[in-house]
């Protein structure tokens, strides 16, 4: 029964993710449903500025919490609806709220484990204990490495929960920053009445912040290149 109370919030936000899916509201934030409802989202935004900011921010929390499929999507939908700097502003706060609450209930479910840790696994987390900061940051700050997945990695790797907010917030801010600009600038070409097309994708102000997006992959080669 204690295993089940320790498990009971990781798999209550793992159900909510599958009702998320299930429900079809992620598919409201597909590049191609905003095109075509970009100026009506547009004024309902301005006619509800929090209620809409709100609503972005609890569904942003749920899929980052829940582990759910389609955070680039919502984070480039908020670039578009909310510009470059709220679009960051906001997701990089949901972002890291979402994180908190996957990270500690991934936390309670292995306080719960009785089992003792292969040895590997212990070399693993003495090897982080050696260098929390730079190994947090490193798995944070690179793209291919999946948010969600991250965020159990360093509740595994016991990594103190100051310095799990801190490489959220700073790694958040980096990787909303490059997404956000995507959106923002092809929410700019929707506003000017550009027709939707691949030719948006070239536009200087997207295709820029995908290339530093990509760029990121590179880190893992310069920091082992460093060593």
């Amino acid at each position: 029964m204690k295993r089940l109370r320790a498990l009971l919030p990781l798999l209550l936000l793992l159900a909510a993710g599958v009702v998320l899916v299930a429900s079809g509201t992620l598919k409201h934030f597909d590049p191609r449903h905003l095109a075509a409802e970009h100026a009506h989202l547009r004024q309902l935004i301005h006619a509800s500025p929090w209620l809409s900011r709100l609503a972005y921010l609890g569904v942003l929390v749920l899929a980052v919490a829940s582990g759910a499929p389609g955070l680039l999507l919502i984070t480039i939908a908020g670039g578009m609806l909310f510009g470059l700097v709220e679009g960051t502003l906001w997701s990089t706060v949901g972002l890291v709220l979402g994180s908190l609450v996957l990270f500690l209930a991934t936390r309670m479910a292995l306080s719960a484990g009785t089992r003792t840790a292969p040895a590997l696994a212990e070399r693993l987390r003495a090897g982080f204990l050696h260098h929390p900061g730079s190994y947090a940051l490193f798995l944070r700050l690179v793209p291919v490495f999946p948010f969600g997945g991250v965020t159990l990695a360093l509740a595994w790797l016991r990594c103190p929960l100051w310095l799990f907010l801190a490489v959220t917030a700073g790694g958040g801010v980096v990787m909303e920053g490059f997404e956000s600009a995507v959106g923002a600038g092809l929410g700019e070409a929707l506003a000017r009445g550009e027709p939707v097309g691949l030719h948006l994708v070239i536009e200087p102000r997207v295709i820029l912040p995908l290339t530093a997006l990509a760029l990121l992959s590179l880190v893992p080669v310069l920091i082992n290149r460093g060593r």
